[in-house]
């Protein structure tokens, strides 16, 4: 058992070596070692606020905290790419609030400044809004539309949150430990231990390594040289560059049509907007963003293209009979079951009725 105890130790260790020598091209060849990564030998602080790390319970989990995240090395690359192309909005909104900087570390910390990532408990985006919270502060979020997604919005609400948390306690530390346990599970737990001071307090183990993972993040990324992590400056991902155009729609319109309108892509359109869902903008006014260069015009192309479109579904309509069902109607024109449900919008679950219309977009024969 020992020996091979000893060989699944090796092979983790080789694993490691491999990482960190084929990390990208943002990895040195001179990385530092393990014990010299974790040595804690200055001052930290989160948000202006001294972390307390002259104690032996708060050095370990410091220390453990940067293990962790330097033996994630593919991670930290990935984070340092992407912080060039979103950290500059966050710290804009950031400043033009008055809120200190180090808050840019919970959005990376929370979803690698991923705008699809999602969490078990149901909490999406870059600051990992759960639907409840994200619609507190004023998030939209259903069918069309996910705006804990958005980077401008979600930071906007991020912001009105973070700003709540440092009123009840005071303290960015313990806002940022609230933003991942709640407030009432905080303020509970500080009225029962008596001790308003984070360092001190005894809380859930996921929170009570949250803000040194705040930490451990802010002093590599701050440092990323001396991690062995050098960029060049073409390495990193380029900084979001878009314009931003109103689309009114009065009918369910396909984003398709807007990309046409952007002449780009429909991918494209949906990762400059990762907010939107599905195929369709719903009825109303939407602010979408295109890409630099193309809102010149947007609006007569996108007028020109909805006319013809409209003109085009009165053609396409198959009224539905007694006896069909979506199968047979899609084998019968010869289109795929998905594209008949993505051209009318419609759940795979859901049923038809005689005198239902439907919009083939591609067929044969006649109705």
């Amino acid at each position: 058992m020992g020996k091979r105890i000893s060989l699944i130790l090796f092979c983790l260790f080789g694993l490691f070596c491999g990482l960190t020598s084929s990390a990208g091209a943002g990895a040195s060849s001179d990385i530092p070692s393990l014990f010299h990564a974790a040595r804690i030998d200055r001052d930290m602080t989160f948000c202006g606020e001294k972390a307390e790390l002259d104690r032996n319970d708060t050095r370990q989990r410091m220390e453990k905290q940067m293990l962790l995240t330097l033996w994630n090395r593919p991670q930290v690359v990935l984070w340092i790419k992407r912080a060039n192309r979103y950290f500059p909005v966050i710290e804009q909104k950031l400043k033009e609030n008055e809120m200190p900087e180090d808050l840019k570390y919970i959005a990376l910390v929370e979803s690698g400044l991923r705008p699809h990532a999602g969490s078990a408990r149901g909490a999406v985006g870059f600051w990992q809004f759960t639907r409840s919270t994200g619609e507190k502060y004023g998030l939209q979020i259903d069918s069309q539309k996910d705006e804990r997604r958005n980077i401008l919005q979600s930071t906007d609400a991020a912001i009105s949150y973070l700003k709540t948390l440092y009123r009840v306690f005071g303290s960015w530390t313990l806002a940022a430990a609230a933003y991942n346990m709640g407030e009432h599970g905080l303020q509970a737990e500080i009225m029962v231990q008596e001790n308003s001071d984070f360092y001190d307090l005894y809380l859930s183990l996921e929170t009570q390594q949250y803000v040194f993972r705040i930490l451990a993040a802010k002093r590599i990324m701050t440092e990323p040289e001396q991690y062995g992590f050098d960029f060049l400056p073409g390495d990193l991902y380029p900084p979001l560059a878009y314009k931003e155009v109103s689309v009114m729609c009065f009918d369910l319109t396909p984003v398709a049509i807007v990309a046409k309108a952007a002449d780009t892509s429909f991918k494209v359109i949906k990762d400059l907007n990762p907010q939107l869902r599905g195929h369709y903008l719903a009825a109303g006014q939407h602010l979408i963003h295109v890409p630099e260069g193309s809102a010149k015009g947007f609006d007569k192309r996108f007028q020109s293209l909805m006319k013809t479109w409209d003109k085009d579904q009165e053609n396409r309509v198959y009224v539905v009979k007694q006896g069909d069902n979506l199968s047979a109607i899609a084998e019968r024109f010869n289109v795929p079951l998905p594209a008949l449900i993505i051209w009318n919008d419609l759940d795979h679950r859901q049923n038809i009725h005689p005198g239902d219309r439907l919009v083939i977009r591609s067929r044969q024969g006649d109705f």
